[in-house]
């Protein structure tokens, strides 16, 4: 039988010189000169020393992730062996890539579009949609923003292929949650040959389990120190006060409690089909209770300009309509429309669904959000609360409001984020109502 040995030397050792180091070109003398027009903060400065090929930046949102990749690249990475300059692709978000954000960042390091303006390579900014436009690319640099690579799709088969190819770090404000998380990027740096070699050596899955459900992990301690190997933390504490605060609203008990006893769609006078539909009704009393248009009203009574995520096209409307009647000027960010939030007006609201606008982009004009409903995802979460946490935020002070109520099901996803879990529907109903219910479901 065959022995797999881990790859714990390449890439993550196969360190490149610094400019300084390599002998004195044009080439290396304009890159240090870039260097040196641009104010890194300490934090950022030691992220750099830290970093190498097929690490992980984490770092909270809106410390300066993007900042500090580029310096590193330029620091890194910039040229080759040859002493000729190295392109560099990053791969973002849509909403982020369309914003120019980056174009904007790798300019101060004199980092351009058009080759004969950069200091250093080609700069190529797409989205992870067009990831598999560069996986036969080689001997390039990929900063890979906003993690996406996670289980075993297609994104992921991508990476690793452009991985085995180029340089590449990654950055990420929220790592994974569980080892298996981790696998991807294990994997593309030859700590694993693949997602099977991984399951063998560290999954033990629950028995007499209808579908694979992990048990637990064995052999932490090698896994602690992969995973040790591939992140480099910037802890950074910003310099604004940080004010969350949960507001309890009101709700309807007795509909809430006809839906979740009897199943019954109260909106539509009719049985629900599955436990998906149960908990969107039950979420549907909850969301558009008045009590959260008083909330709302109270805040734009002192605040000119709020952000406000969501999650449901209904809240949205209900959201329209009070601003419409009160003459609030919006704009919004959802599947539907794309818009910008209306600067040119003195007050305002933003208003951004969860999906869509949860990432890649930054607010330095508002210094509020509002969350009128919660999200599954306890990442999406932390990522819509760092629009407006920003190294570069104008603010002292950013203010979180929170709208929950003491329903069953707010509490339980709030305990879900709280804990950082993603809220499981199917889980919560089987606890809630019993597992003799769930037939009903799965006949349905």
């Amino acid at each position: 039988m065959e022995t797999w040995i881990p790859n714990t030397t390449a890439p993550l050792s196969e360190e490149k010189l610094k400019p300084s180091e390599t002998r004195v070109t044009p080439q290396v003398e304009l890159l240090s000169l870039a260097l040196s027009r641009v104010d890194l903060l300490p934090h950022q400065l030691e992220a750099i020393d830290q970093l190498g090929n097929g690490k992980i930046l984490w770092g909270g949102v809106g410390v300066g992730k993007s900042l500090t990749a580029l310096g590193y690249y330029m620091k890194k990475e910039a040229i080759n062996d040859d002493g000729n300059p190295v392109d560099l692709i990053v791969i973002t978000t849509a909403k982020k890539r369309d914003s120019l954000d980056w174009e904007q960042e790798a300019a101060k390091f004199g980092i351009s579009t058009t080759r004969d303006y950069s200091s250093a390579g080609l700069l190529t900014v797409d989205s992870w949609n067009n990831i598999g436009k560069y996986e036969d690319m080689e001997d390039a640099f990929f900063i890979f923003d906003e993690q996406r690579i996670v289980g075993a799709g297609t994104w992921v088969k991508k990476f690793q292929k452009i991985a085995r190819r180029n340089r590449w770090i990654l950055l990420s404000a929220t790592p994974g949650d569980t080892w298996i998380d981790y696998v991807p990027v294990f994997v593309a740096n030859g700590l694993f040959r693949n997602p099977t070699q991984f399951k063998r050596e560290h999954v033990l899955y629950a028995p007499y389990s209808r579908f694979p459900k992990i048990a637990r992990y064995i052999g932490v301690e090698t896994l602690e120190k992969y995973r040790n190997m591939l992140l480099v933390e910037m802890p950074y504490e910003m310099p604004f006060e940080v004010v969350e605060e949960e507001i309890i609203c009101q709700y309807d008990e007795i509909k809430y409690q006809t839906v979740l006893k009897k199943r019954w769609n109260v909106f539509e006078n009719r049985p629900c089909k599955d436990i998906s539909e149960t908990l969107r009704v039950m979420r549907k009393i909850v969301n558009t209770d008045s009590s959260r248009l008083n909330v709302l009203e109270q805040i734009l009574n002192r605040k000119q300009k709020v952000i406000v995520f969501y999650n449901f096209d209904y809240e949205l409307f209900l959201l329209r309509d009070f601003l419409q009647q009160n003459g609030i000027v919006w704009a919004e960010w959802n599947g539907h429309k794309h818009q910008e939030p209306p600067l040119e007006f003195d007050r305002w609201v933003y208003l951004v669904q969860y999906v869509a606008g949860a990432e890649g982009w930054n607010s330095t004009y508002s210094d509020t959000i509002l969350f009128w409903s919660q999200s599954y995802s306890w990442r999406s979460f932390m990522q819509a609360k760092g629009r407006i946490a920003r190294l570069n935020t104008p603010f002292k002070k950013v203010e979180y409001y929170v709208l929950i109520s003491n329903s069953s099901i707010d509490k339980a996803i709030r305990n879900a984020r709280l804990h950082k879990k993603i809220f499981n529907e199917r889980a919560w109903f089987v606890k809630n109502v019993g597992p003799d219910q769930v037939g009903w479901d799965e006949a349905a």
